[in-house]
């Protein structure tokens, strides 16, 4: 059975003051829960401070990009091997702010999945559609594209490693979330695709909903059998809303 899986991309958000701040706080409503997995993926400049204050706590540590290269001349760019040294456990690899904002293409971030992983970090591919691809009835191929070219250089043994967080690019900071149905459809699309390029290792593979997720919503999402958490933006930023998505109903406790 796949553990649930609850994490907060923080964005640029966050000072470290304020960081440490919200993550004290989550630790003392959230910080021990072993019945699901919580992440907190905090802005670049709080990850080793917050790392610190994780050490005795169930909450893990994520970051929320990084560079396919080992190091080298890339201003402004941080490798695998930075953020495994300050703590971080998981890294988010093809948001849909990096692919539609800054530009990153399916080439670039294949090249990122399995550096991340050859550096011991598990990494969490995000894959979704543009309304307009929707509306043009392409999200299969689009959602499709995405996942294959994301993992084509994953082997079966390492498969395991990776998260899939599908986020339907018009549900995200837009008020707009897919409908538990919607959601779930597109969720069992992903999981038949990783049964055909891995096999039973798809079982093992935990995909999350990201898209305007908030204490509201979150417990029919769960209720759907493909959707194995979520990747929670804005309502990760309060430790009240966040750890009411951390408690979603049915959870065990």
């Amino acid at each position: 059975m796949r553990k649930p899986f609850l994490a907060g991309n923080w964005k640029m958000y966050k000072t470290v003051g304020e960081a440490l701040d919200l993550v004290r706080r989550l630790n003392i409503s959230v910080g021990q829960m072993r019945d699901r997995e919580v992440l907190v993926c905090p802005p670049f400049t709080a990850l080793k401070s917050v790392s610190q204050i994780l050490t005795d706590s169930q909450i893990r540590l994520g970051a929320q990009n990084m560079h396919y290269e080992k190091e080298g001349a890339f201003t402004g760019d941080i490798s695998a091997a930075m953020l495994v040294d300050v703590g971080v456990e998981y890294v988010i690899l093809g948001h849909s702010e990096r692919r539609h904002v800054f530009g990153e293409s399916d080439t670039l971030i294949s090249k990122k999945v399995p550096a991340a992983i050859s550096a011991n970090l598990k990494p969490i591919l995000c894959i979704g559609e543009k309304i307009e691809e929707r509306q043009a009835g392409q999200t299969q191929s689009v959602v499709l594209r995405q996942l294959e070219q994301g993992l084509s250089a994953v082997p079966k043994d390492h498969a395991a490693h990776v998260t899939i967080a599908y986020e339907p690019v018009w549900a995200i900071g837009t008020g707009h979330t897919a409908t538990p149905r919607q959601a779930q459809e597109v969720h069992a699309l992903i999981r038949g695709a990783l049964q055909k390029k891995f096999g039973s290792t798809a079982e093992t593979i935990r995909i999350l909903y990201g898209g305007s997720v908030k204490p509201d919503n979150i417990d029919s999402l769960m209720a759907e059998r493909d959707i194995d958490g979520a990747l929670v933006g804005g309502a990760s930023l309060t430790p009240e809303s966040f750890s009411r998505i951390v408690r979603y109903a049915n959870a065990g406790s």
